[in-house]
């Protein structure tokens, strides 16, 4: 078979000289298709699987190239060696650490994805990549999940607004955006082995909107699997998931593409929609030939099952065109340029990302934005200092996340950044002469000096009893006008990290032991997060700023100095629910079968870790949940829980102050003014909810649907108009299989966040 398909392959190309599938001012199809027309049985095989760590060959005879893949989602990863994890040690690899996802997701602008999508896409494109794997939409469903820094938070709408334009504009520099992980990866503990259950109107409403979106208004060319099973399928290789919907019901042409190990199965493989699959063995060729690449399931398995007649090439075929398809977009597209890496644009665009997703949460007594002149008088008066001359103050930094590296870290998205401004060097660079800035470690973390490779900060070993550290950060406070505890979580492991979740909701090293100890003796104190996930803050009421500051890359530093400083008026909203406990969270009431999943009867010899999960919160995730009474809680968990989120979805406050002027309506427009009514420049993100008031069926009490980020000056006044559209009142009909207009009487919601409604307007779907 193979010699007669050479020899058809040879005769072609003496027919033909100038292939139409090198032509790129061609249709793409017709490429395609004379492409195919010339492959090898063997060849098409070969392109299906990876050849190396993160490569995947092409046809050198006919000039099509090897698909290059990148992690990740806020930055290109280092190179890493042929077949190995580890980098591979080259010195022009180094690249813009751009902030995490959940901090893109928290600027509630579409603009800013926008810039971030070209800035990553020139850096890959640079970096000669064929496919980046990012952006991730998986739904932030419990505030354990590892990777959930990796995603944009709870909301499908939220989620599926700041996908598009990213993805839009890193395909525009000849780079596929492969978006992850599809679907129902909300959790790292068991991800490999969990089967989850859920109705298929929280799979709709939920957690395929985002994806729908990529798919169908930004047109994303590769998809990824996710590890997890649903439908008792493995989701790298899943009819329901793959062929019904992705394909099926959206149309999308592009290829899909395994997590790394994620496909399981050839012949499942074969026939469920799997186009590529990387990583089936993580250390490669050094375990001989029983793990070399050539065995990955959709290579020699699968080529021996068509020589033995099992299958035809009718899949192979299929997958092959939508390989070809996607190069001939990318790597044979028209010349899209250079890229470029590590510009000073590239910079801008990173802080500036950083400085509009920082969340301020609290900020009691105006105690932001620090003014170094107003501490200095302040001490003068509790000293009854006179005196002309300046007294300089002193901001006490405590905390190792002041200083410690967290580009590097947390899984796939490790980065190896060309610069990393930490906390502690941007607030010294800002104060400058204005203040004395001292540093004290106050907790220790797990002391680890190396992640995936490279150096994370030796200088921060430190082997003094948590109790000596802790007395001298208190020792320190004493002293200080004001003090800054940058702690939160980091990028090891059971903290945000891939491949596992969080083990406790409290904040880890002992931190909250020592922000109670600081607050009693400086009320003067704020609270810098840096984190991915909400985070229990039990001394909060002692504490009088909380800023959420997220992992936010190269310019982590300048950014979060921006807004202490007041030079950025912070405009970020979160993009997540913020709970008192975990068991305030519907994911935690039910028991493990509800997360992390229980062991499940369908277990084998051959596959003995199998679990079982059941999403049985539904639709009501996020401020689904804590919009709903006591005994509306109770009867959907069987758990009373009355507690109020300490900073519900959408919340963020500012240095200035905005009024929301009267909603009206005109047909399906709703208008309202926005006023600037403090004395500073900043940005509002405006939130228009949709709330049914006797709907047909259970729904929420209310759901985002729309939202406007605007910028004023002090004193002005702009009108936003939404437009009402009959997307907006629907909810998903299992009988129907379809998105159903709930018809009747609703309340259009405007506010600063899902708990602040400042102005609403009665409208009726007929």
């Amino acid at each position: 078979m193979t010699i007669a398909l050479t020899a058809l392959t040879i005769q072609a190309q003496v027919s033909n000289a100038t292939p139409v599938y090198l032509d790129e001012n061609a249709p793409i199809e017709q490429r395609v298709e004379d492409a195919l027309s010339r492959m090898t049985t063997a060849e098409k095989v070969k392109m299906l699987h990876a050849q190396s760590k993160f490569s995947s060959a092409g046809v050198a005879r006919l000039g099509i190239p090897e698909i290059w893949c990148t992690d990740g989602p806020h930055g290109v990863r280092a190179e890493v060696l042929w077949d190995e994890w580890n980098t591979a040690n080259w010195t022009n690899d180094s690249i813009t650490a751009f902030p995490a996802l959940t901090c893109l997701a928290a600027t509630w602008n579409t603009d800013m994805s926008a810039i971030y999508g070209k800035a990553i896409g020139e850096e890959a494109l640079y970096r000669r990549k064929t496919i980046l794997l990012g952006p991730g939409v998986n739904i932030y469903r419990t505030p354990l999940n590892g990777r959930n820094f990796e995603y944009m938070g709870e909301d499908p709408l939220l989620a599926s607004r700041m996908v598009v334009p990213y993805v839009q504009e890193v395909q525009k520099n000849g780079v596929a955006a492969c978006v992850k992980h599809f679907a129902l990866n909300n959790q790292e503990v068991n991800r490999h082995t969990t089967n989850v259950h859920v109705s298929d109107r929280a799979l709709y409403e939920i957690y395929l909107p985002a994806f729908k979106a990529a798919v169908q208004e930004g047109g994303a060319w590769s998809i990824m699997g996710s590890y997890n099973r649903y439908n008792d399928q493995f989701c790298c290789h899943n009819k329901r998931l793959l062929v019904d919907i992705l394909r099926g019901e959206w149309g999308f042409d592009g290829a899909v593409v395994s997590d790394w190990g994620g496909c399981c199965d050839t012949e499942e493989a074969i026939k469920y929609g799997l186009d590529l699959e990387y990583g089936s063995w993580t250390n490669g060729l050094s375990w001989g030939l029983s793990n070399a690449y050539d065995s990955y399931y959709l290579a020699q398995p699968y080529y021996n099952l068509i020589k033995e007649g099992k299958y035809g090439t009718k899949e192979l075929d299929d997958k092959c065109r939508n390989i070809l398809r996607l190069i001939f977009r990318t790597t044979m597209a028209k010349r899209q340029g250079f890229g470029n890496l590590c510009s000073d644009e590239h910079r801008a665009t990173a802080r500036q990302v950083a400085d509009e997703g920082i969340v301020l949460l609290q900020n009691r007594d105006n105690i932001l934005p620090i003014n170094p002149a107003k501490l200095a008088t302040d001490r003068c008066k509790q000293g009854d200092i006179m005196t002309l001359q300046y007294v300089v103050p002193t901001i006490l930094v405590v905390g190792e996340n002041a200083k410690k590296p967290l580009t590097v870290g947390g899984g796939s998205s490790s980065l190896k950044a060309l610069y990393e401004i930490s906390p502690l060097e941007g607030i010294r660079m800002r104060a400058g002469k204005e203040a004395n800035v001292e540093w004290v470690r106050g907790y220790v973390g797990t002391g680890a000096t190396q992640q995936d490779g490279m150096i994370v900060g030796a200088e921060l070993e430190d082997h003094r009893p948590a109790e000596e550290v802790r007395a001298e950060a208190v020792e320190a406070a004493k002293k200080a006008d004001i003090v800054i505890f940058v702690g939160g979580l980091n990028k090891e492991g059971h903290q945000d990290c891939e491949g596992v979740d969080r083990l406790a909701y409290e904040l880890p090293y002992g931190q909250n032991e020592v922000i109670e100890a600081i607050a009693a003796v400086n009320k003067n104190i704020v609270f810098v997060n840096i984190s991915g996930n909400a985070v229990a803050m039990p001394w909060l009421d002692k504490v009088p700023a909380v800023l959420q500051a997220w992992f936010l890359g190269s310019e982590a530093g300048n950014a979060i100095a921006d807004v202490l400083f007041g030079d950025v008026n912070p405009s970020g909203k979160l993009p997540f629910t913020i709970m008192p406990a975990l068991t305030d969270y519907p994911a935690h009431q039910m028991g493990e079968e509800v997360y992390p999943g229980v062991p499940s009867d369908k277990r084998t010899k051959e596959q003995p870790e199998l679990m079982e999960e059941y999403y049985r919160e539904d639709i009501f995730v996020g401020y689904r949940y804590a919009d709903l009474s006591p005994k509306a809680r109770k009867a959907l968990t069987g758990v009373t829980c009355k507690a109020q989120p300490l900073f519900p979805f959408g919340h963020g406050i500012s240095y200035t102050t905005f009024e929301y002027g009267k909603a009206t309506i005109s047909g399906n427009q709703v208008s309202l003014t926005i006023t600037n009514t403090g004395k500073a420049a900043g940005k509002e993100a405006v939130q228009l909810y949709v709330a049914p008031k006797k709907p047909s069926v259970q729904r929420p009490v209310k759901e985002l649907k729309a939202f406007s980020k605007v910028a004023l000056q002090p004193g002005d006044t702009k009108t936003l108009t939404f437009t009402l559209t009959e997307e907006m009142f629907q909810y998903f009909s299992e009988q129907q299989h379809a998105f159903v207009t709930d018809k009747g009487a609703y309340t259009i919601l405007i506010g600063a966040s899902s708990a602040d409604i400042r102005t609403q307007v009665p409208y009726t779907v007929k």
